[in-house]
């Protein structure tokens, strides 16, 4: 009972390490963005967290963990309404030992609300909050669980040998996916693209947006350590001293690659390098020797750098740098399970076929979302309303407020 104890209690220490990770991501997202915007990022990333969870009660747990019968395709069902508990949810017969329904329900629930984080950064400064906020409640409601099913919910990918110990794919590139998708169809920010050039936005915080890289780390020793599902001493050590490897080289190799392409020191690049690093340990954290780790994450880094180009290029305006950091690192960290594992089970065909069955899931479905949004709301604020700021337009009120005009 002691050890069941023990476990449980990690678990829900996990879970208050990833609901803390919503102050990084927050901060991480109002720090790259102008002020104009703040209070409009601050209030989907609340109402991100909120809904979530609601949604993930009402039916999203029920549909990422159906209990799929015996011979079943492994693609969709669902357990019903609510989470009444089984006869044996809060004893060690239950997920062995490792930790109650009710911790289960509350670890998954904030990594839920994750995959609709990611995209509030990438369509940040320029979406209408309405239409975020339905896209929201459909893709962290049905889309997300239903995903997460087919590997975590014992579904189809799973049975195939498909392995993503804690969400490079199923969180990271579920959001990513998405973020692409709604990227596209909004179109780039006033002044991003001139005369065929790339013009910088900066963010008007570095500091809070470095605050929040750190905060994100931190969570990830809960994201990461708690995917062990128990208090295993050598799992759950092994896992942070990888995941803390990667996204240290993920930073190291970011920084260097950056320094040398463009000759100057750019702090957001390092960001988003450990960022990168620790996206790509996600789905194989467990498995990896620190050595492969580094070398995971190293890779990780330099492709932020390239890809963070690229996606400029294809002028994608991605204010936070999300597509590259959540979806091309998550692919690129999915697939390095079928290279580095220590597991011989572990195929990168496998692992390929996995993250082409969620691309097409995703891309499918964010884009009858949002383009349905689109065509019938519209997704897009006003040139007048993007030029003054949502936070006046949308909100009525300003992040700092202005004391010197109450000064007289």
């Amino acid at each position: 009972m002691e050890i069941f104890t023990t476990n449980n209690v990690w678990m829900m220490i996990c879970t208050a390490l990833v609901f803390f990770m919503h102050t990084g991501f927050a901060f991480l997202e109002i720090g790259l963005t102008r002020q104009k915007n703040t209070i409009n990022i601050l209030f989907k990333n609340i109402f991100i967290i909120t809904v979530g969870l609601l949604l993930y009660y009402i039916a999203g747990f029920n549909l990422m963990y159906p209990g799929f019968a015996e011979g079943s395709a492994g693609i969709l069902d669902f357990a019903g309404f609510g989470i009444a508990p089984p006869e044996n949810g809060m004893t060690p017969e239950y997920a062995d030992g490792g930790y109650t329904w009710w911790t289960d329900f509350l670890f998954q629930g904030m990594f839920a609300a994750t995959a609709a984080t990611i995209v509030s950064g990438a369509v940040a400064e320029r979406m209408k909050i309405g239409p975020f906020m339905i896209f929201t409640i459909l893709y962290v409601g049905l889309v997300y669980p239903i995903a997460g099913s087919w590997k975590w919910g014992g579904g189809f990918l799973d049975q195939m040998g498909f392995y993503d110990f804690a969400g490079s794919t199923l969180v990271h590139s579920v959001g990513g996916w998405a973020a692409l998708v709604a990227v596209y169809l909004l179109g780039s920010r006033i002044g991003k693209f001139k005369d065929g050039k790339i013009q910088a936005i900066p963010g008007h915080n570095i500091p809070l947006a470095t605050a929040g890289v750190l905060i994100l780390w931190l969570g990830w020793f809960g994201f990461n350590g708690g995917s062990v599902l128990s208090a295993d001493p050598e799992l759950t050590s092994l896992t942070l001293v990888t995941t803390c490897l990667a996204a240290a080289a993920g930073g190291v190799v970011a920084a260097l690659v950056s320094t040398l392409l463009y000759k100057n020191l750019d702090l957001t690049m390092f960001l988003n390098g450990i960022l990168g690093g620790l996206v790509g340990i996600t789905a194989g954290a467990d498995v990896m020797s620190p050595e492969s780790a580094i070398i995971i994450g190293g890779i990780a880094g330099a492709i932020i750098v390239f890809a963070v180009s690229l996606i400029d290029k294809l002028r994608l305006d991605d204010p936070v740098g999300a597509i590259a950091v959540h979806l091309v690192c998550g692919i690129w960290g999915t697939l390095a399970v079928g290279i580095f594992s220590t597991n011989p089970e572990h195929s990168f065909l496998t692992q390929l076929i996995g993250v082409a069955c969620y691309a097409a899931f995703c891309l499918v479905s964010s884009f009858i979302i949002i383009f349905g949004l689109k065509i019938t709301m519209g997704i897009r604020v006003s040139e007048e309303e993007e030029i003054e700021g949502l936070d006046a337009h949308e909100h009525g009120m300003n992040a700092y407020a202005d004391f010197r005009k109450n000064e007289h």
